[in-house]
């Protein structure tokens, strides 16, 4: 049997907030049943569509845009182009008028409370994140599909196998840390040159380096977009947003007029550690905050969790001379093949595993990828891996309100911090001596997510969710 192959642009993936898994997801899903409708010829004699959420997409959909995604996937909206602001009018517009343009050229009545349904109490058994899509045609005869949203924006299509995507040669087949190590070790390269030959068996060098160069600008953008966006998030639990203030005060009176201009800026606050520290927590908290707002973000490895990498990329572009193309694409490169394993051997959603599925796999991803920037070996780069997990395992998923705040957002900061600090702890250690390795922390994770309590996997019907008055204010 064939392994999974899992490219750097499946791990990172461009897209809009607030929830890989609960947005994204769907998105993606609603956009494949309209090409599946067309793909038969059926797309003009399309009368009516329903949409059944099931589980958690259900339970915590409305909180997480669920409605949203599937309505702008079905009018042909593309999450990677679509302009964030338009997200909001749009789908009031298909609500207020009842209309709804199919694909994008054939406009049906709508009717939101009818055609949307929320079955709250029933689950699919491959996978909790499920929705089935119905056409009704003007012929009398239907045609229906369903789709799990399995993490991190990855769609699955009931009856089919994987992703669709082409399999290639890969000159390095990974599905364990253990097979990873044991390329590097064969033939000395770094984990990010391991990951980079790989792409190429899929696209030339300078395609993968563009559409890297392309992630960095976007995590890049949403960072300073969320340093400099004040106000209080939507969803009704008046979380006011905390990057912009910290950014202020921490800048000071320094003045600058784009990024670059910031990063010198910041730069110049010195290195202290209490300064450092706030600026990882400002860097994942912006990101977050902008995810939670409909903004443009990537997956890393999945929304709920995009703060923690690009707040430690940045942190090694600010505070660590980091600042070059070449160290941007090691990063990123380094992190994905993590991600990737914990996907292949555990999970990345949250429905699935709670949030060490998210924010642990991140803290990973970061904490291996800072590991190996500055200058760990191959080894060392997995021990930071592993240790970032470790002490993330069990970590619940329970967003109250159902919405992708709290405390999400704050937990990002969390992650971004463990990751440099494992990193650090990798860096200053023999990883002959260590006890734990990278696939067995995979593995209890996996055992961890099963044993796990389903109340805790993204449903909002325990935890925080349910202790947290939602009429209190953020704390």
């Amino acid at each position: 049997m064939q392994s999974e192959q899992i490219s750097v642009f499946d791990i990172f993936k461009i897209g809009i907030g607030p929830s890989s898994s609960h947005t994204l997801g769907p998105w993606r899903a609603a956009q494949q049943f309209t090409a599946a409708v067309a793909g038969l010829g059926a797309a003009g004699q399309v009368v009516q569509v329903k949409i059944l959420l099931y589980g958690s997409l259900a339970k915590t959909g409305r909180g997480h845009g669920t409605d949203v995604a599937v309505l702008l996937g079905l009018i042909g909206a593309d999450p990677v182009t679509f302009d964030v602001g338009a997200v909001t009018p749009t789908v009031d517009q298909i609500r207020a008028t009842g209309k709804l343009n199919f694909g994008g050229s054939h406009l049906i009545d709508f009717d939101y409370a009818e055609d949307l349904v929320f079955l709250f109490n029933e689950s699919l058994p491959f996978h909790p994140n499920a929705v089935t899509f119905q056409a009704f045609l003007n012929t009398g005869k239907a045609f229906s599909a369903t789709y799990y949203s399995i993490g991190g924006g990855f769609v699955v299509r009931e009856g089919e196998a994987g992703s669709g995507k082409e399999m290639a040669d890969l000159p390095f087949p990974i599905d364990k840390a253990q097979d990873l190590l044991h390329w590097c070790r064969k033939t000395g390269l770094k984990v990010s040159e391991v990951v980079m030959e790989n792409e190429l068996a899929w696209r030339s060098e300078a395609e993968t380096r563009a559409g890297m160069l392309q992630l960095f600008a976007v995590m890049r953008d949403c960072i300073y977009r969320g340093c400099h966006t004040a106000g209080f998030l939507p969803g009704g639990l008046d979380v006011a947003r905390r990057a912009a203030s910290l950014n202020k005060r921490l800048i000071g009176a320094r003045s600058y007029n784009d990024y670059t201009t910031w990063i010198d800026a910041i730069r110049q606050g010195g290195n202290g550690f209490n300064y450092i520290l706030d600026w990882v927590s400002c860097f994942a908290l912006a990101v977050n905050e902008e995810n939670a707002s409909f903004g443009r973000v990537v997956t890393a490895p999945t929304n709920g969790a995009a703060g923690v990498i690009p707040a430690v990329l940045q942190y090694f572009i600010v505070f660590c001379d980091g600042f070059s193309e070449e160290k941007i694409l090691q990063f990123i490169a380094c992190a994905s093949e993590i991600g990737s394993i914990f996907k292949k051997g555990a999970t990345i959603s949250a429905a699935m595993g709670g949030c060490q599925a998210e924010i642990g796999v991140s803290s990973a991803m970061a904490a291996a990828a800072l590991t190996e920037c500055l200058g760990g070996s191959q080894r060392q780069v997995m021990m930071a891996a592993e240790i970032a997990m470790e002490h993330h395992l069990g970590l619940t998923c329970d967003p109250i309100g159902g919405l992708v705040q709290i405390p999400c957002i704050e937990r990002n900061t969390m992650g971004a911090i463990k990751a440099i600090t494992a990193s650090q702890l990798a860096l200053q250690t023999n990883p002959d001596k260590a006890k734990v390795s990278l696939d067995a922390v995979v593995n209890t994770m996996w055992e961890t997510a099963l044993d796990m309590n389903a109340k805790y996997k993204e449903t909002s019907d325990g935890g925080l969710a349910t202790n947290i008055p939602i009429s209190l204010p953020e704390c």
